[in-house]
């Protein structure tokens, strides 16, 4: 009996190298709201929460006005990639989020309350008050949220468990066990918002709206963090690659359609090690300056591009070892509608940069007030 549900005999709108190329580029997009969401979070909830000096609080206070607006390209960010994963992957992804329905369908409400809690973080530092207990509140909703999307990844990859999984409970009331990629998969990516919020400092230390030595602290701490916890993330995604099947380390090295996403792999080792270089600069030396806060911003983007592609290698060659090719579908290409659509598509990512630059100054002026 076959492990997947049929080939749904529709075909595919677009050539599947392009829905792959437009999930890759939404979904490293989406990583990088992502983790500085994560790694922004706690960071805040830990200066509101030891306050060490002045300048502490105001770098809290800070971040905890961007939050509110990261958590809008979070979530509209995803939505993208997760159509583009359904119809390419659509009999394992479906499968797998039925099997844990009843978690999959809680992370709708868990985002609202996490939400709602950054609000009231930011509000209440704002005020004054006691803050660290309502942002920790939302980070490890954001971490349970997390762990359930790992969770859901990491299961329709393996369709072996599937029946086993409906037989406990056709309610999707159970999760799955005995996977070994999937703590490391989620730790990944916790260590990776540390690290990335250590980028976003050092990108903050270069506005103009704090003082002299505000920007020393904000660069200091950023780079020291992005530095150290650099080294963790490099050390959680060896930890990643290495309990990965065999079947899948040697598609990486030999295959000749994956062999780019192995070497996407090494590429994303070393922008890690160049990100940590500029962190130590910037943190060790205190130093903020454009060049710095502008190569942040370029390695953190480039860094999850290339995390992206290798973990779409991984997830293909991990399906094909089990019978799902993602290449062997029916293709009814219309050119004009594809033209169509990435002119707007396009257009989208202009009006996001926009925003994001609208926002950006829109800060200034708080700050500065």
């Amino acid at each position: 009996m076959p492990l997947f549900p049929a080939v749904d005999p529709i075909p595919l709108p677009a050539p599947i190298w392009l829905l792959k190329l437009l999930h890759i580029v939404t979904l490293a997009l989406h990583f990088v709201a992502v983790e500085m969401l994560l790694g922004g979070l706690l960071l805040a909830v830990l200066l509101s929460l030891f306050r060490s000096s002045p300048a502490s609080m105001v770098t809290a206070r800070a971040l905890a006005r961007r939050l509110t607006m990261v958590m809008t390209f979070v979530i509209n960010l995803a939505v993208p990639p997760l159509l583009f994963a359904q119809v390419l992957y659509g009999r394992a992804l479906y499968t797998s989020s039925v099997l844990i329905g009843l978690y999959w369908i809680s992370i709708i409400c868990l985002l609202m309350l996490a939400y709602w809690l950054l609000y009231r973080f930011t509000a209440r530092l704002e005020a004054g008050r006691s803050a660290w207990w309502v942002g920790l509140s939302a980070w490890v909703l954001a971490g349970c949220i997390a762990r359930l999307l790992s969770t859901n990844m990491t299961l329709m990859l393996r369709p072996e468990v599937w029946r086993d999984m409906y037989s406990a409970s056709a309610a999707g009331a159970y999760l799955p066990t005995g996977d070994p990629t999937l703590t490391p998969r989620w730790l990944l990516m916790m260590a990776g918002g540390l690290f990335i919020g250590g980028l976003w400092l050092v990108y903050l230390a270069g506005r103009s709206t704090f003082t002299a030595d505000e920007k020393r602290f904000v660069a200091g701490l950023g780079g020291k963090v992005a530095a150290g916890f650099g080294i963790v993330y490099l050390a959680a995604g060896l930890w990643a690659a290495s309990v990965q099947p065999a079947v899948v380390k040697v598609g990486l090295a030999t295959h000749p359609l994956y062999k780019f996403a192995g070497f996407a792999g090494y590429g994303w080792m070393a922008l890690v090690l160049v990100a940590v270089l500029v962190g130590a600069i910037a943190g060790f030396g205190k130093v903020s300056s454009a060049w710095l806060a502008w190569s942040a911003v370029l390695l953190a983007v480039l860094t999850e591009i290339a995390f992206t592609v290798y973990r779409d290698g991984v997830r293909d060659l991990t399906l094909l070892s089990k019978g799902y090719d993602v290449w062997d579908r029916a293709v009814e290409t219309n050119w004009w509608v594809v033209g169509l659509f990435l002119v707007l598509f396009v257009a989208g990512l202009g009006v996001i940069g926009w925003l994001v630059s609208v926002v950006a100054r829109a800060r200034k002026v708080m700050e500065a007030a």
